[in-house]
């Protein structure tokens, strides 16, 4: 009786927060999920259409590869050159003698800046005659168009991308460091091991499970790109820097074709279920838990 009790006593704490997910969450996606196989239009009558959307998205939609191909080599791009700043500028702090907190502070901050905002300002760098033009052209260089050419707008929405995301992966592995018994580190030492191996042997797969919790987070949030891309480049050009995300708004909410980009949301989940499923099968050759 005393356990009922107690049941009924914690769903009537837990009844607003599931109702919220089932109203927020849960049903959105089932809806998605049904979405995909009509053809809404959004002010029209949803029709069911089967695997129409999906035969279309591969077979009739050239656009989608290129979408697809972007939204890969952004994240892969990304999520290396994130981890290796990352455990770069997380070893280099944890090296100092004084000033530690404040530096996590100041590599953390970019992170609570809306991403929106971090574009917004750093399109105003890249524009022409802009910031970064006179830094080009005060050192006698021709400065390059970013934001227009087709070859370095990925590369823009990357910098962008990195300057705001990379203090989270920074004190992640930061704080996993300082959890590296110094005992370990010394043992070595005193048996001739170089700073370079006491990194590589010890500290490395020590922290190797913190290393792959960013690891995945980080080609989660990147496989869905998204505000950059709105704010900077829209896109282009043409479709340079186009993604699986800008292509769910484009196709949804400039197109109206809801059905369509519910596919489309529904096969970048599958990438990311793939992905992460990858993620964690390659973990057994590199992560390392204690006992």
């Amino acid at each position: 009786m005393l356990a009922a009790a107690e049941a009924r006593t914690a769903f009537i704490f837990l009844l607003p927060s599931l109702i919220g997910v089932t109203l927020f969450l849960i049903l959105p996606i089932i809806a998605s999920l049904v979405m995909s196989f009509t053809n809404w239009k959004l002010l029209t009558t949803p029709a069911f259409v089967g695997f129409q959307n999906y035969t279309r998205l591969f077979g009739r939609d050239p656009q989608f590869w290129t979408t697809l191909g972007n939204t890969l080599f952004f994240t892969l791009e990304y999520l290396v050159l994130n981890m290796i700043i990352s455990v770069g500028l997380a070893v280099w702090i944890s090296s100092l003698k004084i000033g530690q907190r404040w530096f996590r502070v100041i590599f953390f901050i970019p992170t609570f800046t809306p991403a929106i905002a971090v574009a917004v300002v750093w399109k105003l760098i890249f524009t022409p005659n802009g910031f970064l033009d006179s830094i080009f052209l005060s050192l006698g260089i021709d400065p390059p168009n970013m934001l227009n050419d087709r070859t370095l707008a990925m590369q823009a929405v990357i910098i962008v991308s990195l300057w705001a995301g990379v203090g989270y992966n920074t004190v992640l592995f930061n704080a996993a460091l300082e959890m590296v018994p110094a005992s370990y580190l010394e043992a070595a030492k005193i048996d001739g091991a170089s700073a370079w191996q006491r990194f590589w042997k010890i500290r490395l797969p020590l922290i190797s499970p913190t290393l792959f919790f960013g690891a995945v987070m980080t080609a989660i949030s990147s496989l869905q790109i998204f505000d950059q891309i709105y704010a900077l480049t829209r896109g282009g050009p043409g479709a340079a820097t186009s993604t699986l995300g800008y292509a769910i708004f484009q196709q949804g909410f400039q197109n109206f074709q809801m059905g369509y980009a519910s596919s489309i949301a529904w096969v970048m989940f599958a990438i990311i279920l793939l992905l992460t499923a990858l993620q964690f099968w390659l973990q057994k050759k590199w992560v390392h838990y204690d006992g």
